[in-house]
């Protein structure tokens, strides 16, 4: 296997080093708490009584035996999410799978699972970046009961999966498997779709119009087709050895997804205390996983929500990553995919091409993957250079080649899309800040125009249709953070900057707020940190200041006088005009963390304290 490259050793050792104390914590608490036997022997009669009386009678005997495992089933099984719908089978093939081989498996509980595609520009985005902690807590509430063994995850879309795998490392002595549902077919092309929201707010088509075309889209079970941040998640359980290998792509309700369900089933019942290969989830998340996860999300143009989430699945895990972590191996690590919206292919385009099998073996090629990884499969990440098959009622796994078979789709290492990743960091006189650069075009790459200061998506959205946008635009969108408003997506932007950059206009964002997978041609400088609502300089930003953009520098400023910029008192946080839940999170944006400490709420990182 080719050498680890320098630099990918190096943000490793320096993500190792900086986390020590808080890692050998984590792992001592995990170690301290495994245990040879199934979990339930050491209740008393009466808490097992409890947790065993309405199994089945089959299964009651099976669990009085006190011998084999008992499989935990955790699930965002919910009818609003076209990719979490198909759970509701899951749990049924899942106990089945476990009767088969002698053991049990319950459904410990149930996390909420919110559309970020329905809540875009509505109230309800103001509680899609908390649900993720929320989901951390609900986890922890299901495992609670400590009669489980081993834990299968259902989960597929944006805050879900993180918030999953964040509980799970909370019961780290736990073995953990995550079973996705997969993408819904190709549908409308997402190009397609963009063109109809451009010609929509352009006041070209009518609504009717324009849900037809979004129907055509999102049209049944499965995830949403671009590679936004439901499919990254996928992409990240792969390069984490989290799934059965090529499980990520594959659409619902046919044979192969539930069989690999099937199978994931009994390899979680495997790898618990109790059976031949114990796996704690804690041993999986390391140091050279997490830089794997990095290196999986640069190299595919994933979302930018993963420069939070990742550093707060890190976290759990006792590991301290930043943005400089980012940055340094967004530099040696090239763009190997062209998906929607940084390509024109969807998901199940980029799976035919040879998806991640072939991702994972081109970049082990290249040294910028640890290879030497625990999966829940074995020791190894290579493991995960190979597809999934059905072979005479039988499911396989097939070695890939490594080869793409479309490279419009998939590009070989030696002739990358770009020869860096699809993220960058920027700092400046306005903070630091991320930028997702894959969808940009070199031209975009640099913006220096005068700042139109905005307090929400709507009010940049009048004056659009005030026609007052007509020139240089740096839209600078304040007050957006976690601390502020629960940091919502700015999507409801994205088609009336676009018709400003078609027009020939330069064209940026600039915010504390998010914009996620979906950012796409006009380069948009997010998560800004310090956010305005704790003291960023982002908030002594004015109307008219001269604001540079720079993506191949990586900076972000201001150019202001020093003296008027040291006098200048910040801009008011204005308040939320709404409740719909709002209020109830109130304890949560009065403590989550920074965007680059990950927006945690559930303890405070900046402490490194467990």
């Amino acid at each position: 296997m080719t050498q680890v490259h320098a630099t990918v050793q190096a943000v490793t050792e320096r993500i190792r080093s900086r986390s020590d104390k808080l890692r050998s914590a984590y792992l001592e608490q995990t170690s301290s708490t495994k245990q040879n036997q199934p979990r339930r022997n050491r209740l008393s009669c009466t808490n097992f009584a409890h947790a065993v009386a309405a199994a089945s009678s089959n299964d009651k005997l099976t669990l009085h035996q006190e011998r084999a495992p008992n499989l935990g089933i955790v699930s965002a099984y919910n009818e609003m999410l076209s990719a979490h719908q198909p759970f509701e089978r899951f749990p049924d093939i899942i106990k089945s799978a476990a009767r088969e081989v002698g053991a049990t498996a319950l459904y410990a509980g149930g996390v909420p699972a919110m559309c970020d595609g329905v809540t875009q520009g509505r109230p309800g985005m103001e509680l899609s970046l908390f649900s993720r902690d929320v989901i951390a807590q609900s986890t922890a509430v299901a495992l609670s009961h400590d009669v489980f063994d081993s834990v299968i995850y259902l989960g597929t879309c944006d805050k879900i999966v993180p918030g999953l795998l964040m509980g799970a490392l909370g019961y780290g002595h736990l073995p953990a498997i995550f079973a996705p549902a997969g993408p819904m077919t190709s549908g409308l092309p997402n190009s397609d779709k963009a063109i109809a929201r451009q010609k929509f707010a352009e006041g070209k088509i009518s609504r009717e119009e324009l849900l037809k075309s979004e129907c055509a889209s999102y049209h049944g079970p499965g995830t949403c087709t671009f590679y936004g941040t439901a499919n990254s998640n996928q992409m990240l359980m792969e390069v984490l050895g989290l799934h059965l290998p090529g499980s990520a792509f594959i659409n619902p309700g046919n044979e192969l997804r539930d069989t690999l369900t099937h199978a994931a089933a009994v390899r979680a019942l495997e790898i618990s205390a109790t059976g031949p290969d114990y796996t704690p989830v804690a041993e999986l998340v390391s140091e050279k996983s997490i830089c794997n996860a990095i290196v999986g999300l640069l190299a595919t143009g994933g979302s930018t929500n993963h420069t939070m989430h990742i550093i707060a699945i890190a976290r759990c895990a006792g590991l301290l990553v930043n943005w400089t972590d980012f940055n340094d191996l967004s530099a040696v690590v090239p763009s190997l995919t062209s998906i929607y919206p940084n390509g024109q292919a969807d998901v199940n385009q980029f799976h035919a091409a040879g998806g991640m099998a072939v991702v994972i073996s081109q970049l082990l090629r290249g040294g910028l993957l640890h290879n030497d990884v625990k999966t829940v499969i074995g020791e190894g990440l290579e493991r995960y250079c190979s597809d999934p098959q059905m072979n005479e009622n039988t499911l396989t796994w097939k070695p890939s080649n490594g080869e793409s078979s479309d490279t419009s789709i998939i590009a070989n290492l030696s002739k990358p899309f770009s020869a860096s990743g699809g993220i960058a960091l920027l700092e400046g006189n306005l903070g630091r800040a991320v930028i997702k650069t894959s969808a940009v075009k070199t031209e975009h790459l640099r913006v220096s125009a005068p700042a139109r200061v905005f307090t929400s998506q709507a009010e940049f959205l009048d004056a659009f249709d005030a026609d007052e946008l007509n020139g240089d635009l740096v839209a600078v969108v304040v007050n957006q953070g976690p601390r502020a408003n629960g940091m919502p997506e700015l999507h409801k932007l994205t088609p009336a900057l676009g018709i400003l950059q078609d027009k020939g206009f330069k064209v940026a964002l600039v915010t504390d707020g998010r914009m996620s997978g979906a950012s796409g041609k006009v380069p948009a400088a997010i998560h800004v940190s310090p956010e305005c609502s704790n003291n960023g300089p982002l908030a002594l930003v004015r109307t008219g200041d001269i604001i540079e953009l720079d993506a191949e520098s990586g900076t972000l400023n201001a150019q202001v006088d020093p003296e008027d910029w040291r006098n200048r008192d910040p801009s008011s946080n204005p308040a939320s005009d709404t409740n719909d839940g709002r209020l109830l999170f109130a304890s949560m944006r009065n403590c989550v963390s920074t965007a680059e400490t990950g927006a945690l709420t559930l303890f405070n990182p900046e402490l490194n304290t467990l």
